[in-house]
């Protein structure tokens, strides 16, 4: 066990049962503060729009975080949410605080993408992916931002992209959405400077998450005409690093912005590529 530096400190996850979310909460655990985790379940009803790309986990992969948070020796809380809703999220907010406290640190680690170019994109793959990429980060934080402010102590951290800063011919929804969530936090974090609480945003390059995996599958079976774990061995060997992000790094990062040491970095976008553009 680790520096319980976040003990009595209670942090809310989205997308919190697998990928970067499951490894931020995991280092929020390690560091000593309670969490509430909430997902896309792959039991919830379909409402895909055609095209997308979304990892849902089932709620096995749910409660398997649970306990491996728990094993922490914390508490925590774990729920579907669909952050495209907002009575999703202002329920999963009240489940938290109802059982843990307030929320002191929010993690928005939910999102999706589409492949597709501009020319002949669909509005209902569009608008879906900047609701769960951009509106849900905007859901979550309506929900508690006000009583960090009151309190006076607060972290927000949200995962953006290289994608917010370098384009893409098959992603633009995508980079437009995350260019977005940028925005939004440093907006965010001269709201909320007054009272020191920070909000910050990780861009991560390509992470071997399930995510990441079944994403590069796409591109290089709709793209490149070639086999997914070959693209994905070209994609390590092209990084300067010679490797994929691991999700433990996002969730170290993360967990170290939450220290009361880091109180003055905020409105930032911190980029963890490995040496990458991408």
């Amino acid at each position: 066990m680790g520096e319980q530096y976040l003990k009595g400190r209670v942090a809310m996850v989205t997308g919190g049962a697998s990928g970067m979310g499951r490894a931020m909460a995991l280092a929020f655990a390690q560091a000593g503060a309670d969490v509430g985790i909430g997902s896309l379940l792959s039991d919830a009803p379909a409402q895909n729009a055609e095209g997308e790309l979304v990892n849902r986990p089932g709620r096995d992969e749910l409660e398997k975080t649970k306990k491996d948070i728990e094993s922490c020796g914390v508490r925590c809380v774990a729920a579907a949410l669909d952050v495209t809703s907002t009575k999703s999220v202002r329920e999963f907010h009240t489940a938290v605080t109802d059982a843990l406290g307030p929320v002191d640190i929010l993690a928005n680690a939910a999102g999706i993408t589409a492949e597709q170019p501009v020319t002949g994109h669909s509005d209902a793959l569009w608008l879906k992916v900047m609701d769960v990429n951009a509106n849900g980060v905007f859901r979550a934080t309506r929900e508690t931002l006000p009583g960090m402010i009151e309190r006076r102590w607060g972290r927000i951290i949200n995962i953006a992209s290289t994608a917010a800063s370098v384009g893409a011919p098959w992603s633009p929804a995508y980079c437009a959405s995350k260019a977005a969530v940028t925005g939004f936090t440093r907006a965010v974090a001269q709201e909320g400077a007054e009272a020191l609480v920070t909000a910050n945003s990780i861009s991560p390059g390509w992470v071997e998450t399930t995510f990441g995996v079944h994403w590069l599958s796409d591109i290089a079976e709709k793209q490149m005409n070639t086999k997914g774990d070959l693209f994905i061995q070209q994609q390590k060997a092209e990084n300067p690093q010679k490797r994929m992000i691991q999700p433990l790094e996002i969730g170290a990062l993360a967990a170290f912005l939450c220290r009361d040491e880091a109180v003055g970095i905020t409105g930032q976008d911190l980029t963890v590529s490995a040496g990458s553009a991408w």
